[in-house]
């Protein structure tokens, strides 16, 4: 097997250095080394998926690559982000709570508060540090969002992008999101031309797997048996909803009946599955959300074709994310990789309720017509659009929860999670009912490598995880959430999770930004 010759920080020099090379004996250094059989580990995290969205948790949407992973492995029913981007990713690399990150908002939004400055610090290394040095490679791939706004362009620091994280090679977006077919991209520590030419040819999401593809591929000409971190990130299903034309038509009709109706299938779906365990109710539809069918003919032919785009970009994402696990199959390798794949939060109503071909409105405080979009509704998901859907869709994404992304009821914070690892896990199909938390990845992979968290990162010092491992619930259905609380906060929202109870506490106001949080908020217990 290749080995890479370096010569860790701090690493005694074991050789002679005489007057002569006669007089002189070499000594190369032992480079980290994972244990043998180590398994690769593959973070997939979509973005702003919903709970029911996938068809695993009970979508009509096709993904028969997630289907595939469920199939051969576990689907966790309670599981739980921040609600919101950043915050979420900070926490699933670290193992520590946003706040503690300093990541208590996303970074176009960080203050010069404690745990809202944006810059996660060196205390909390990131998993690719931890694993870097446990002999793995490392590689991260699409959306990043965990660098300051004023640290996106060229020539600023580069002390909060990737390669300065434990990643070896990072080939991606650096913000929160991006055009699919012409986006801003970065590869490693500078920005590059995309080879787009705004005609359909080009695709971020197939660029993407292209890049994993070839990472893989030349790790494995050198070293064979070196296991790699792939941290594999999606700009959909987040805005702009971008994918070709021959994928929105297999989606023509289907979302026709609207969606209180297709709600309703969706749970009925999630209560035969074990999804939902038996006896959950599917919470009312709130009052800014219209029923479908007091809806004009116009509106339904509009908020229809905007679903029909969104399912065909999380079916094509799910198409190229099949190419890299069927790269992982063709190389033998499927079976020992421990993938986790999840969202950043629940389904976004950002949108607003009528959706919008530029979603570049919705942070200016503009909202387009029903008539506007109409106008444009040809275009919807092509090269001319910038699009997102109405609200609707994103309440009945997180079926059967309420509300959406950056709330924390259950629907902005409630996210589908599925574990595949056949070779360390013997169960197949099942769904798992334990509380767990984004926080609790981190020491779940390092578990189940046999990896003690570090005590030192580059001579820095390690504040303790803030996770629990859920490992022990791989092969045991029946076993006892080892979790006992999990306090949430977002943007003035609050909730705490203890013992199986919730108490939350949020404003009634749709997506407003500049809610505050009010001294005599209701709370809620659940």
């Amino acid at each position: 097997m290749a080995q890479t010759r370096e010569y860790p920080e701090g690493t005694p020099f074991t050789g002679v250095i005489g007057r002569t090379v006669a007089e002189s004996t070499p000594a190369w250094p032992v480079a980290p080394r994972a244990r043998p059989n180590a398994p690769n580990v593959v973070f997939i995290l979509l973005d702003d998926v919903g709970f029911a969205q996938l068809g695993p948790f009970g979508a009509d949407i096709r993904t028969p690559t997630f289907d595939r992973l469920a199939a051969g492995g576990l689907r966790y029913r309670d599981f739980h982000t921040t609600a919101i981007c950043s915050p979420t990713r900070a926490c699933l690399l670290t193992g520590r709570n946003h706040h503690s990150n300093g990541v208590g908002i996303i970074q176009e939004m960080a203050t010069g508060f404690p745990g809202y400055n944006g810059s996660v610090p060196r205390e909390n290394g990131f998993l690719s540090e931890t694993l870097l040095r446990q002999g793995y490679a490392t590689f991260g791939v699409g959306k990043w969002h965990l660098t300051l706004a004023s640290e996106y362009a060229s020539g600023a620091s580069k002390a909060r992008w990737p390669l300065a994280r434990g990643f070896e090679r990072h080939y991606g977006f650096i913000g929160g999101k991006t055009n699919q077919w012409a986006p801003t991209l970065v590869h490693d520590n500078h920005y590059v031309e995309p080879p787009s030419a705004l005609d359909e040819s080009y695709h971020l999401n197939a660029d993407l797997a292209d890049r994993a593809i070839e990472y893989i591929s030349d790790l494995r000409a050198v070293a064979p048996d070196k296991p790699f971190f792939l941290y594999y990130c999606l700009g959909a299903g987040h805005a702009p909803h971008h994918v070709e034309r021959a994928w929105i038509e297999k989606y023509r009709g289907q979302f026709d009946a609207g969606w209180d109706r297709w709600r309703e299938a969706l749970f009925a779906r999630q209560l035969e599955m074990g999804i939902v365990p038996p006896g959950t109710r599917l919470s009312p539809r709130p009052a800014w959300v219209p029923a479908w069918d007091g809806l004009s003919d116009d509106e339904r032919r509009l908020y229809a074709r905007q679903m029909e785009v969104y399912a065909a970009f999380l079916e094509q994402t799910d198409h190229h994310i099949g190419r890299v696990i069927d790269f992982l199959a063709d190389l033998g390798e499927l079976d020992n990789s421990l993938i986790f794949v999840t969202s950043d939060n629940g389904a976004s109503a950002e949108g607003g309720p009528f959706g919008s071909f530029n979603d570049l409105q919705f942070p200016n405080r503009l909202q387009p017509t029903v008539e506007d979009n109409l106008k444009r509704l040809d275009e919807w998901g092509g090269v001319r659009s910038y699009p997102n859907y109405a609200w609707g869709w994103a309440w009945a994404g997180n079926t059967p929860l309420r509300r959406w992304k950056r709330y924390l009821h259950q629907g902005g914070m409630s996210d589908p999670l599925i574990v595949h690892w056949p070779k360390g896990i013997q169960a197949k199909g099942e769904v798992r009912g334990q509380y767990a938390h984004v926080i609790d990845v981190v020491p779940t992979v390092l578990e189940a490598l046999g990896i003690e968290p570090p005590a030192e990162i580059s001579g820095v010092a390690q504040r303790p995880i803030e996770g629990v491992s859920f490992a022990h619930t791989f092969d045991d259905a029946d076993a006892p959430t080892k979790k006992t609380v999990q306090y949430y906060e977002m943007i003035g929202s609050r909730a705490l999770w203890q013992d199986g109870w919730k108490a939350v506490a949020e404003q009634e106001q749709g997506v407003a930004m500049t809610e505050q949080m009010l001294a005599d908020q209701r709370w809620e217990l659940y």
